[in-house]
Formats: structure tokens, C-alpha cells, sequence
């Protein structure tokens, strides 16, 4: 059973910067693909970003593909989403999931494709 905990959310106000961590336990964190995903009032949790097992690839949604950055420290069993020129759209409840792909190079982006979840952590951005 894996346990994740998210960090480093906040306030911050439009352009600029936050990066949130993920801590993982209770798992080998390499065989895990990790995601990250956002979710507004009333709406299902969109896909953000995803790294595959080793951080050799990753997937991001159309709207923060060139702002943020998702990346991972398998020593630290970490997963980071670097998010930069923040928009006040970009406020929600984000969250890890971390699942064990198919292959080494699996980068899932569908909510069902997930088995473990973080309790969130809100980032708000003010214009």
C-alpha cells in the first residue's frame, strides 16, 4: 500500500511560481509512475502532468504544457510539479496518484489509470 502526502501549495499571485512535492511511503517508488491532477469546485479531477518509472518521459496537458514541470527523486521517493507564470485558472485542489505501468516508459493520463491518491493540496493564484 502506497501513501502519498503533497506539499508546497499556497497562495501566490498571477505569474508566478510554486512547486509542489510529493512524498511517497510504503512502496518502492521506482516501479511507480506518478501523475499529478487538478480538480475545481463541483468538477471531476483533470490530468496535469505525468512522469513515467525513471523520469525519462513525460506527458502534460495542453493548458500548462511550457509552465510547469513535473520530475521525480527516486533516492528521495519524491515526485515535484514545478508550476511557473501561474494564472488565476490554474487555482484548484492538486493531487498525486501513483500507479505500477504496464512498462518501464508508461505515462498514464486517465483518472481509472491511478491506484493511490494524495489528500491535495490547494494552490489559489490571485490576478
Amino acid at each position: 500500500q502506497v501513501q502519498l502526502v503533497e506539499s508546497g501549495g499556497g497562495l501566490v499571485q498571477a505569474g508566478g511560481s510554486l512547486r509542489l512535492s510529493c512524498a511517497a511511503s510504503g512502496g518502492i517508488f521506482s516501479q511507480h509512475a506518478m501523475g499529478w491532477f487538478r480538480q475545481y469546485p463541483g468538477k471531476e479531477r483533470e490530468f496535469v502532468a505525468a512522469v513515467s518509472r525513471l523520469g525519462s518521459a513525460s506527458k502534460y496537458a495542453d493548458s500548462v504544457r511550457g509552465r510547469f514541470t513535473i520530475s521525480r527523486d527516486n533516492a528521495k521517493n519524491t515526485a515535484y510539479l514545478q508550476m511557473n507564470t501561474l494564472k488565476p485558472e490554474d487555482t484548484a485542489v492538486y493531487s498525486c496518484a501513483a500507479v505500477v505501468p504496464g512498462s518501464i516508459w508508461s505515462i498514464p493520463d486517465g483518472l481509472n489509470d491511478y491506484d493511490y491518491w494524495g489528500q491535495g493540496t490547494q494552490v489559489t493564484v490571485s490576478s
